[in-house]
C-alpha cells in the first residue's frame, strides 16, 4: 500500500484493513494502478511441482552424500573410491589404508550407513523419475500433461525440462510474454537518475526454479537447435566476443526463449527455425 515514508504514521489492523478495502475498490472502479491482483494456483497444481522439487532436494542429498563418503575416507588416507559406481560394497570391504592396514571398524561401520543411505536416494530418484516418464506414454489426463508431451517434441527438450517448464510456470494464467519473463525473475532492472544511466541486472524476483531451468535451457538451445532464429540472434550479437559478454546474452536468450517456449505450449507457435523430433 502506498504511504508516506518520512512521517510517522498511526498503524494498526484496523487502519490496514480500510487501506486495503480502499485500494481494492479503487481497483474495481477500474484504477489498475492501485494495486496488482495475484492470481492463486489451484491445489492440483502445486501438489504436482512438489516432484518436481523433491527430485532437486534429493539430488542435492545425493551430492552430499558423496562428499561426505569421500571425506571420511580422505581422514583415513584412502584415495581412488567411488561410491557412483555399481561395486560400491565389494569395492568397501577390499579397501586398506597406506600402511596397508584395515578400515576401522567404527569408520567401516559409518561408511555402510553412509552407502546405505545413498543407495536409498538412488532408489527414490528413480522413483520420481519413472512416475514423470509415465506422462510421456500415456493419454494426456489435463492442460498440464498436454503442454508437457507438446514441448517434449522439440529438439534439446526431454522430459525434465518439459515438466520443470510447465509444472513451474506454464500452468499459470499470464497475459502476454512480459508476464512470464517477469514470473521467472528475468526481466531487466535499469536504473536512470538524472543523465546517468545503467542496467542493474536481472531482477531475479520470481520463481528462481523455473528461471534456473530456463537458463540451463538456453545453453542447451543454441548447442542443439543452431539454425533456429533464437540462436542466431544470440550470435549475431556475441560475434568473436565470449566470456562475459557472452553470459549475459545467455541470460537475455533465456527469457526470449522462455516466451517462445510458453507460446508454443499454449497455442502451437513453433519457435523460428526450431527443429522438432523425428516421430
Amino acid at each position: 500500500m502506498p504511504v508516506d515514508r518520512p512521517s510517522r504514521r498511526a498503524k494498526t489492523d484496523r487502519l490496514d484493513v480500510e487501506l486495503l478495502l480502499r485500494a481494492v475498490l479503487a481497483w474495481l472502479r477500474g484504477e489498475p494502478g492501485v494495486c496488482s491482483m495475484a492470481p492463486v494456483p489451484d491445489e492440483e497444481g502445486e501438489d504436482q511441482r512438489r516432484a518436481v522439487r523433491e527430485r532437486q532436494e534429493l539430488l542435492i542429498e545425493r551430492v552430499r552424500l558423496t562428499n561426505r563418503v569421500g571425506a571420511v575416507l580422505a581422514t583415513l588416507g584412502i584415495v581412488g573410491y567411488h561410491v557412483r559406481r555399481a561395486d560400491r560394497r565389494q569395492r568397501l570391504d577390499k579397501l586398506r589404508r597406506p600402511d596397508d592396514t584395515p578400515i576401522p571398524s567404527c569408520a567401516k561401520r559409518k561408511l555402510a550407513r553412509l552407502i546405505a543411505r545413498y543407495e536409498l536416494v538412488l532408489q527414490q530418484i528413480e522413483e520420481i523419475e519413472a512416475e514423470r516418464d509415465q506422462v510421456l506414454q500415456r493419454e494426456a489426463g489435463g492442460e498440464a500433461e498436454a503442454m508437457i508431451k507438446q514441448l517434449c517434441r522439440l529438439k534439446s527438450i526431454g522430459a525434465q525440462f518439459a515438466t520443470v517448464l510447465v509444472r513451474e510456470g506454464f500452468v499459470r494464467e499470464f497475459r502476454n510474454g512480459r508476464g512470464v519473463g517477469a514470473y521467472a525473475g528475468l526481466t531487466g532492472t535499469p536504473w536512470a537518475s538524472g543523465a546517468k544511466s545503467r542496467e542493474q541486472g536481472i531482477s531475479k524476483a520470481g520463481n528462481r526454479h523455473l528461471r534456473t531451468a530456463a537458463v540451463e535451457l538456453a545453453w542447451l538451445w543454441r548447442r542443439w537447435q543452431p539454425q533456429s532464429a533464437l540462436s542466431q540472434w544470440l550470435a549475431t550479437r556475441v560475434g568473436a566476443g565470449g566470456g562475459r559478454l557472452r553470459k549475459v546474452l545467455v541470460v537475455a536468450l533465456a527469457r526470449k526463449l522462455l516466451i517462445a517456449l510458453w507460446r508454443f505450449a499454449r497455442n502451437g507457435i513453433v519457435p523460428d527455425g526450431a527443429v522438432l523430433k523425428v516421430a
